[in-house]
């Protein structure tokens, strides 16, 4: 199997070995190496990990193809103490959030739909636009990386996970989702199945090549604004896109505050 013929489905159908060998292949074609090949047990196969460093700079190997993306609200059920969160204090507080919160959350997270995405290297970190860019599409440009799309940011995120989180569907509620607090496994500031530290901290904003799509957290909003310990983590949900935070960056009071959000830069493969 070359390149060109990888999907995510076929990633995970691959023994190690052959796995291992598409990896270098990999970072041979951008003129990097690799420095990173494990995998992660997930339903459908294994979910190979590759990290290549090119130019001083880290990056994770996606395979694409056709994927899913967004979240199934329909078929989920809040855990009881996130339920209890959402009533007793995010209702409570009078922040005007609908009665329903399954309501709530369908004006936050994109749906659960099929999209057709490329295999590309995506940087493990985000960062940040120097002060000295003009723009951010010029500086990705003249490196010859990109945004990713929506679509792109999701399907990296979650790398498969049909659950609410990337590492699943509860949140530790008497733990803050920012800086170095933490719930007793780790998951929030470990790397995902495909190597990528990402939806980690809600004061890490991440822009896409949408606009109105703002995904990876909310500023500190919901923390900062007291709305409650399970809305305060979910600006991490793999499918929020963040409205109320793409709005404001297209906003007259946003302006200006663009520079300060991640950059995930994608470099495309062939």
């Amino acid at each position: 199997m070359s390149l060109a013929d990888l999907t995510f489905d076929r990633w995970r159908a691959l023994d190690r070995d052959a796995a291992h060998r598409l990896a270098c292949e990999a970072a041979r074609s951008v003129g990097g190496r690799l420095v990173e090949f494990g995998g992660t047990p997930r339903p459908g196969g294994v979910v190979h990990r590759a990290v290549i460093e090119r130019g001083g700079e880290l990056f994770a190997l996606i395979p694409g193809g056709e994927v899913a993306v967004g979240f199934d609200l329909e078929r989920w059920r809040p855990l009881p103490e996130q339920l209890d969160s959402y009533r007793t204090q995010s209702l409570a507080g009078g922040f005007g959030f609908d009665d329903d919160l399954v309501a709530h959350l369908a004006r936050c997270l994109t749906p659960r739909r099929t999209a057709t995405v490329p295999t590309v290297l995506m940087a493990v970190e985000p960062r940040e636009l120097p002060e000295e860019a003009e723009s951010v599409r010029d500086f990705l440009t003249e490196r010859g990386l990109r945004l990713p799309a929506p679509d792109e940011w999701e399907h990296a995120c979650g790398a498969g996970a049909k659950t609410l989180f990337r590492w699943g569907s509860a949140c530790p509620l008497d733990r803050a989702p920012y800086g170095e607090h933490d719930d007793p496994g780790g998951h929030r500031r470990r790397p995902n199945a495909f190597g990528l530290r990402i939806a980690r901290d809600v004061y890490e904003s991440e822009l896409t090549s949408d606009p109105g799509s703002v995904y990876g957290g909310d500023g500190g909003e919901a923390v900062c604004g007291g709305y409650g310990d399970f809305v305060a983590w979910l600006p991490l949900a793999t499918a929020n896109r963040n409205p109320g935070m793409a709005e404001f960056l297209n906003g007259p009071e946003g302006e200006d505050m663009g520079d300060e959000c991640g950059l995930r830069p994608v470099l495309d493969l062939g």
